[in-house]
């Protein structure tokens, strides 16, 4: 099996051990689920299902991010509690998620249950010189990582931009590096806090994945993804941070899936410009939206129409349907090829097991 590896740049071999583990970067529990995030989470389903038929005991992690800015902003406008609003975007989250056949996790850790752990590993960091605190918020010295910066593979300027735009504050005064981020987060008065040897806080975003990750799975992690908008500054962040901690490879292939846009942008909680699950499931079956996130490929970048969920199958009978179903899912993980051979098909007993692959008949 072969996938594309953003470390490599290209795709790399996989080598199917009988244990594997899979860290999927998952939610941020402050409104509404959209298909983006759903588009990610149906083909990670199929990989874990994929590897599971492959023989491999799999362990797959994904997380959710219950504390946050957003959460803590949207609750106030809300007039909520903050964990009352995790708590139910969440629950929202994973009923939508098993309606259209994706699989409970292993584990799907909350950050707010691994502060302790959090704790620890910052204060390991620490102990290695890589960081500075200032006012109770404790940052890592990108400038004591020389690697930082080789998955994405962006230069100074492209780095700030995207920090700017994702929540990486560049402009934040206490930093001596405006890429330089933030392990433990002084909490303002009013805000939920955790007693530290820096006094109270909250962790930052990216310690909270690396830490749940190195955890659960162990280190090195076999594969680790999410979203394309992850890999800078999220993931980067998080590679420098485990490797700092652990002097070995963090993850052994990194996989990234494509941008779902709507109306000419990407699709957003923070532009607002979202289709639910929730809303597409009122019209139309479970299987049909499936069918429609894995209709195209996980790296492509597409634009919802929701008259492609219109688009009829092909009644065509296909030689070697089976051959070409495992040739697909083993070349990058071609799950629109290998719906097509599989609707190909005329062998009763392929189509059931293909099927159960790719998660058609998990409900």
């Amino acid at each position: 099996m072969r996938l594309y590896d953003e470390t490599a740049g290209g795709p790399a071999e996989i080598e199917i051990r009988d244990r594997m583990t899979v860290y999927v970067c998952g939610i941020t529990p402050y409104d509404v689920s959209h298909l983006g995030h759903a588009f990610t989470f149906a083909h990670f389903d199929v990989l874990v299902r994929y590897l599971r038929y492959l023989g491999a005991e799999v362990v797959h992690a994904q997380n959710v991010t219950d504390v946050d800015d957003d959460i803590l902003r949207v609750a106030r406008e809300r007039g909520i509690d903050w964990q009352e609003l995790a708590r139910t975007e969440t629950a929202k989250f994973e009923a939508c998620m098993r309606t259209i056949g994706i699989a409970p996790p292993t584990h799907e850790p909350r950050a707010t249950e691994f502060v302790a752990e959090i704790i620890e590993e910052v204060a390991a960091l620490e102990a290695t010189g890589v960081t500075y605190e200032r006012a109770g918020t404790v940052y890592f010295r990108v400038a004591a990582d020389p690697e930082f910066g080789k998955l994405s593979r962006l230069s100074r300027e492209e780095m700030l931009k995207l920090a700017a735009e994702r929540g990486g504050r560049p402009d934040d005064p206490n930093k001596d590096d405006p890429l330089d981020f933030v392990l433990w987060q002084r909490s303002e008065p009013g805000e939920p806090a955790w007693v530290s040897p820096w006094g109270p806080g909250r962790p930052g975003w990216h310690i909270e994945c690396s830490t749940m990750a190195r955890r659960l799975l162990g280190q090195p992690v076999d594969i680790h993804g999410g979203g394309t908008d992850l890999v800078f500054p999220h993931h980067e962040c998080e590679i420098a941070q485990a490797e700092t901690i652990s002097e070995q490879p963090f993850v052994r292939h990194w996989m990234h899936t494509g941008n779902v846009s709507y109306r000419g942008e990407k699709m957003s909680k923070s532009l607002g410009n979202l289709v639910t699950v929730e809303e597409v499931l009122d019209r139309h079956p479970p299987e049909t939206v499936r069918r429609f996130l894995l209709g195209r490929h996980y790296r492509e970048d597409w634009e919802f129409r929701e008259q492609d969920l219109f688009r009829e199958q092909p009644d065509l009978v296909i030689d070697n349907a089976r051959q070409i179903f495992f040739l697909a899912l083993d070349n990058d993980l071609d799950v629109p090829a290998a719906i097509a051979a599989l609707d190909g098909s005329d062998d009763p007993a392929f189509v059931e097991e293909g099927r159960a692959i790719l998660g058609f008949d998990s409900r």
